[in-house]
């Protein structure tokens, strides 16, 4: 029997490993994806790369910025100085470096979709496609809405999950062919493109005759369309970018479209994390606190130093 299973291998997680891992305890994380990071990821197709997911971080906290001062020295993560804002950082040479970097030396496994968690008499049993896992604690970072799924409405801890709300949001990633861009980031809330950024001009990104372009919809637009064909959102919402641009269709050399169904927190838990009564089953992510990377950050290290002062 594992000590401690870590359900979901996004920020949340990779913190909570990390802190766990330094005081001496051995946690296995599983994660459904190809890769680390959850919403902190980096697209890759036909050459080029799209920071599709969490498009900077920032830091609050002393000890967080601490870590990307850390980070920046090893060449995971740089300054965008053209972001829009100050004390923006980003992953070199994309956004998944930083949680790569996070994950380093962690037992991390992926292509595994935790189906069902059931309490046991001693024990949680994970089942997985053709096994099933036991742990004798376990901590779940999916957001909220995929943690509820796993442990079912009559939970004791469900009703917290279901005061969480998030949004979803449709993410286009598009290259051009380089030309005068009218801005480098775009912020409007308001907007059916609530957020549009030149992805090459991130430190660390190749550049060349193509620039390549990330644009996310707003809550309302991205619910709106979220279950219409993929390729009639992409032609939607390049319709829209190539106007904010002022290039015309011929310009654009790739279009794709990616839909994150649970991508920002609108209403948190107001806590750090949700524990049972036994403390063998703690719940967190960004969703406890707010939609940002640090909010994930924060809840990880938070549900490593309960499990640590109780155990």
């Amino acid at each position: 029997m594992m000590p401690v299973a870590i359900i979901g291998a996004g920020i949340a997680g990779l913190a909570c490993a990390r802190r766990l891992a330094e005081s001496g305890v051995h946690a296995v994380l599983f994660d459904k994806a190809r890769g680390v990071g959850g919403r902190v990821a980096t697209r890759r197709a036909e050459g080029l790369q799209f920071d599709h997911g969490a498009q900077y971080v920032t830091a609050r906290d002393r000890e967080f910025a601490t870590l990307l001062g850390t980070l920046e020295k090893q060449g995971a993560v740089g300054a965008w100085q053209d972001g829009g804002g100050p004390g923006r950082w980003v992953g070199v040479p994309g956004m998944s470096a930083l949680p790569k970097a996070l994950g380093v030396g962690l037992d991390v496994r992926l292509n595994q979709t935790v189906t069902a968690l059931i309490r046991q008499s001693d024990c949680w049993q994970l089942q997985l496609a053709g096994t099933t896992v036991e742990a004798a604690r376990v901590i779940v970072t999916v957001p909220a809405p995929q943690a509820l799924s796993l442990l079912g409405e009559s939970h004791p801890l469900s009703a917290a999950l279901r005061s969480v709300a998030m949004a979803p949001c449709l993410t286009l990633m598009a290259a051009t062919r380089q030309g005068a861009a009218p801005f480098t980031v775009r912020e409007d809330p308001a907007a059916p493109l609530a957020w549009i950024a030149c992805n090459s001009s991130k430190p660390g990104r190749a550049g060349g005759a193509i620039e390549t372009w990330v644009a996310q919809a707003g809550p309302d637009f991205s619910t709106e369309h979220l279950e219409q064909d993929p390729k009639a959102i992409a032609d939607l919402m390049l319709s829209l970018l190539c106007e904010e641009l002022g290039v015309g269709l011929d310009a654009v050399t790739y279009a794709a479209v990616h839909r994150w169904r649970y991508a920002r927190v609108t209403s948190p838990l107001g806590q750090p994390f949700l524990r049972s009564d036994d403390a063998t089953l703690f719940l967190g992510g960004d969703w406890c606190l707010g939609a940002r990377v640090e909010a994930a950050w924060t809840s990880g290290i938070a549900m490593a130093e309960e499990w640590l002062a109780l155990r």
